[in-house]
């Protein structure tokens, strides 16, 4: 009799082999494939860790940003409904804060990095924006993967000075249902 399995006509030993090579291959694809990524971090992902915690009820309503003399955001501070959450970072610094209107949202950040966060942009779906920080370094862009979406928190490293690597949270609004899945 061959060296028929049921997994071809290779002997038991090297055909667990190739399986088992095929699937590391396939997970590995997977894992890497972009809707697997787990949630970005912008800058440098060494440090502590933070994350704010998401009110279950509000959506957020203001957002403020402390940034230290030498032009490093040290800290993220927002606020659901009229009551601001935890500082998500380091204390100090300069605070400065933008109030969103009713039905207003966050659906964009721009941001700058060199070794920390030195620049975010906000952007709202009634089109305003609002900079914390100065430009200097990598740019990037962050926004929801599905149209509706909107900023529902943060998270990120920071470490001595200030935040060295930042992401964001992005789910539909607690006053609005989803759109209708296809």
């Amino acid at each position: 009799m061959g060296a028929h399995t049921a997994w071809g006509i290779k002997g038991p030993v090297e055909g667990a082999q190739e399986r088992e090579t095929m699937l590391l291959w396939l997970t590995l694809a997977v894992l890497w494939s972009t809707p697997c990524w787990a949630d970005q971090i912008y800058g440098n992902a060494k440090g502590t860790y933070f994350s704010s915690n998401r009110d279950n009820t509000n959506d957020i309503s203001g957002i403020r940003m402390f940034v230290s003399p030498i032009g490093i955001i040290r800290s993220v501070q927002l606020r659901y409904g009229s009551k601001w959450s935890r500082i998500c970072g380091l204390r100090g610094g300069r605070s400065t804060e933008f109030l969103l209107g009713p039905d207003e949202y966050i659906v964009g950040i721009v941001g700058s990095h060199g070794i920390y966060i030195r620049y975010l942009v906000v952007f709202t779906n009634m089109g305003h924006w609002v900079p914390f920080g100065k430009k200097s370094g990598y740019t990037f862009t962050a926004s929801p993967s599905d149209r509706g979406k909107i900023l529902t928190g943060v998270f990120g490293r920071t470490q001595l000075l200030g935040i060295r690597g930042i992401g964001f949270k992005w789910d539909y609004p607690k006053t609005v249902p989803p759109p209708p899945t296809p």
